[in-house]
């Protein structure tokens, strides 16, 4: 077993597991494909993110199907269960979304997939990597302070190079001021910001605020093998040849494709319609462009990002606070892992 754990820490490449239904069991289609290809994914996760759509998950604490059935060993009906599919002490960060952007298992050149209705979701496994940390957090009213903000890797901190954050009950009065009080330092950070307003989420489980309570939750991702970089596309651009020519913009950052994912964070009113009622233009441009990088997102509430590089040493393009926010566009980024 030291000999087999020994092998699994020098496996640094990430990987994931991606599903879409509708799933004939009773649990949601991604719950199911974790339960069976989880034990055989070789790494050992230190951090897993996952995305289903809201459409089939409701609630805090139930990333399942609602709706009366038997349950099976295959099926998962609460969070604890989902923990129970990963090593002790793995940070898992669930979130539900309107729609889901997600890459088939098991190809990082599969062909990427928008679902903007119906079931679907994905879970990305992040082992140990060296020269790279990455630190979950998730702030509500009671919990945001500096010493806070300080400890999940936000501020105070010269190695942070990308923060992916997702907001909840976003229209909720209060959550603007508040999330602007997440946004501001980092604004004034070398990092990139990318990410978007979602439904819920229901992991980590909350026992700071109650059901309906607004927050924030996301990946602060730091250490000197981290790379980044996005673009924006506007909400004048709605053709695929205008869509191509942004996503073409990401080329400049010249990031490796080994370890290097993408993310597509797209506001509800995009995709189809959008694009004259054609589906999967965003994604079958990102593929164009980076036919080696698989594509992983949401379709959301509100888009969080900017056009911004982040490299070895240095950062491209700087920002504030009010340009971190859009309605009505999509945020493309990569995030290279080393």
């Amino acid at each position: 077993m030291n000999c087999a754990r020994r092998v699994l820490r020098v496996q640094q490449k990430l990987t994931w597991v991606s599903a879409s239904g509708p799933s004939n069991y009773d649990g949601h289609a991604l719950c199911h494909s974790l339960a069976e290809e989880v034990e055989n994914v070789y790494l050992l996760p230190k951090t897993v993110l996952v995305m289903v759509d809201s459409e089939t998950v409701s609630g805090q604490d139930s990333c399942y199907k609602q709706k009366k059935a038997r349950k099976t060993h295959h099926s998962p009906d609460s969070v604890e269960e989902l923990n129970r599919l990963f090593p002790n002490g793995c940070d898992i960060m669930g979130i539900a979304t309107p729609g889901v952007v997600l890459t088939p298992s098991g190809s990082h050149s599969g062909p990427p997939k928008e679902f903007q209705e119906g079931e679907a979701g994905y879970a990305i496994m992040f082992p140990r990597m060296e020269g790279v940390d990455i630190r979950p957090f998730h702030f509500c009213k009671r919990t945001i302070s500096e010493s806070h903000l300080e400890e999940a890797g936000l501020v105070n901190n010269p190695d942070l190079r990308v923060v992916l954050l997702f907001g909840y009950e976003a229209y909720k009065p209060g959550a603007a001021r508040f999330l602007n009080q997440v946004l501001e330092p980092l604004a004034r950070s070398k990092a990139l910001i990318a990410g978007g307003h979602v439904e819920n989420v229901f992991s980590p489980e909350r026992e700071c605020c109650g059901q309906g309570s607004y927050g924030v939750v996301g990946l602060a991702l730091s250490g000197p093998r981290v790379q980044g970089a996005s673009v924006l596309l506007e909400q004048d651009v709605s053709s695929p040849k205008e869509a191509e020519a942004t996503i073409r913009r990401l080329k400049a950052a010249n990031l490796p494709e080994r370890n290097t994912l993408g993310f597509m964070f797209a506001c509800v009113g995009r995709g189809h319609n959008y694009y004259n009622n054609q589906r999967n233009v965003e994604a079958d441009t990102f593929r164009k462009v980076f036919p080696n990088i698989p594509l992983f997102g949401f379709f959301g509430n509100g888009e969080i990002g900017c056009d911004r590089i982040v490299k070895e040493d240095y950062t491209l393009c700087d920002t504030d606070t009010d340009s971190l926010q859009h309605g009505y566009t999509t945020v493309m980024t990569l995030v290279h892992l080393g």
